[in-house]
């Protein structure tokens, strides 16, 4: 009688964590699905309170976010007006061609596009260049930045913004005309974390703040990190990094009260500080060009995205992308007969 009583006890024992677990499960899944609600909506005010004005108010910021098409990835390339060559040898090696690359937005949910604000002369000469390159390519992502070097902090957080107005993605990729991208192996690696809320996924680091004025990457805030000779927080390198839909929406809806330092990977970095954000430091975003990533895509291993850390980039990126592509590459198509789980 005693063995009962006990036996019973202890399947209702069981019963109660089962049921206290669940009940865990689902309030932990209307938090995700609250705080992605709450992005959502204060993405849309801040849709309605931009475009207001140009539209007459015709349009709800809601509306506008309901068009956005959904996608697996946004990638920006950022360029320059005299990155021509950079463009091309992109378009020459990992990018597909115009028709392949209007074919990955529809089967793949997987939209690229060079990235580029307007000159200080608007309707100049640059900006004709690059009109004509557009017409001819397609595969360009105007920004309403005036370009320059000293802006790229502010071009990023332009990007974002933008991006998110016009893509309802899972991801958001920043990365620089010269890098070398396997797209397969890319899109792997971000599929991983779909399931996440909030992603920061990149090479992270933390490199020292440089004071000294002349020197490259000089820090003018460098105050602000505490004593001479102190490292930065985390954060992801520049060349390439990818972010979840809920950091981009934030970056977008704050962009006005986000500062802005001298070094773009350390202003995105700062933006999450205080965040619950997961940082993921994924190398295979950082290899070396060969022999490096060479022997990583013979060992069944190919990197997601390949450079020289001395250059900060493909060292001599226009000559030197063919080889790197010949000799990294996972293989021609690649993308297409990769499993990424797509749900858009």
């Amino acid at each position: 009688m005693i063995d009962c009583v006990e036996k019973e006890a202890s399947v209702e024992a069981g019963n109660i964590l089962s049921q206290v677990s669940q009940t865990h499960d689902i309030i932990k899944t209307l938090d995700r699905t609250i705080s992605s609600l709450e992005m959502q909506l204060a993405a849309a005010r801040a849709a309605k309170a931009e475009t207001d004005e140009a539209l007459d108010g015709r349009i709800s910021g809601v509306e506008l976010l309901k068009d956005r098409p959904k996608v697996f990835f946004v990638m920006g390339i950022i360029t320059a007006f005299s990155s021509r060559k950079r463009r091309d040898s992109i378009r020459e090696t990992w990018l597909p061609k115009k028709d392949e690359l209007k074919m990955l937005e529809f089967d793949k949910g997987i939209i690229i596009r060079f990235v580029i604000g307007h000159s200080t002369s608007a309707g100049g000469v640059l900006d004709h260049a690059v009109d004509a390159e557009e017409s001819q390519h397609k595969d360009f992502l105007r920004l309403n930045h005036i370009e320059g070097y000293h802006e790229l902090s502010s071009k990023t957080q332009t990007y974002f913004s933008t991006a998110v107005a016009k893509w309802d993605a899972d991801f958001y990729i920043k990365v620089d005309d010269d890098v070398h991208i396997n797209l397969g192996m890319l899109g792997s690696t971000l599929a991983q974390h779909r399931s996440k809320p909030r992603v920061y996924i990149g090479c992270m680091k933390s490199g020292p703040v440089l004071s000294q004025k002349g020197v490259k990457y000089h820090e003018p805030e460098y105050w602000k990190f505490g004593e001479e000779g102190n490292k930065y927080f985390r954060h992801a390198t520049g060349q390439i990094y990818a972010i979840s839909k809920d950091l981009a929406t934030y970056i977008s809806v704050n962009r006005h009260i986000l500062h802005l330092y001298a070094n773009e990977d350390v202003s995105l970095g700062s933006w999450f500080i205080g965040l619950d954000v997961q940082h993921i430091d994924e190398r295979s975003l950082c290899c070396g060009t060969p022999l490096d990533c060479e022997w990583k895509a013979h060992a069944g291993n190919p990197c997601a995205a390949s450079f020289d850390w001395s250059c900060s980039g493909v060292c001599k990126s226009v000559e030197r992308m063919p080889e790197v592509h010949k000799r990294c590459g996972e293989g021609e198509g690649a993308i297409w007969h990769t499993d990424i789980g797509t749900d858009v």
